[in-house]
């Protein structure tokens, strides 16, 4: 695993930034890769971790299913939810995407972001991140970052 530079969450934009990956972002739950992806985008805003946006062809499509749910950020625009359907379980709203980001936001579109709290592990580079406080923001936590982060102890409830 390549040691990778310290980074403040409050030393990045607002608003924020979308840049390419380069890396390998994995996702497994029950032993088996949901995704696996070289070519991912991380979205950097003030006070968050990042949240990594993997492209649909770099995750196994078959087993999500659009939800009923969606929500709006100011920046990126609407956001739509997906469910994870198997025939053992189905997890609601695992993952979101924007179908139609906003001006800046282009290069995520169709990506999908998934929540490190509802999958078995999500990794970074091979380290298993953590999963951001709280089931809103969905940022992905790797020994690097230093906080604190928006919606944990020390943010003043955001």
């Amino acid at each position: 695993m390549k040691k990778k530079n310290k980074e403040s969450v409050w030393d990045y934009p607002r608003p924020p930034r979308v840049e390419p990956y380069p890396g390998l972002i994995e996702i497994v739950h029950k032993g088996f890769n949901l995704a696996k992806s070289s070519g991912s985008f991380r979205v950097l805003e003030t006070s968050h971790p990042p949240v990594f946006y993997i492209p649909p062809e770099d995750i196994m499509m078959n087993l999500l299913q659009k939800a009923n749910r969606t929500s709006m950020c100011e920046f990126k625009g609407m956001a739509v939810y997906f469910n994870l359907v198997t025939e053992n379980e189905q997890i609601n709203n695992i993952a979101w995407c924007y179908e139609n980001p906003r001006p800046g936001f282009e290069a995520i579109k169709d990506c999908l972001a998934f929540y490190p709290s509802k999958v078995e592990a999500c990794y970074v580079d091979g380290e298993k991140v953590k999963a951001q406080e709280g089931d809103f923001y969905g940022g992905w936590i790797t020994s690097n970052l230093e906080g604190p982060f928006k919606g944990g102890p020390g943010t003043w409830g955001w």
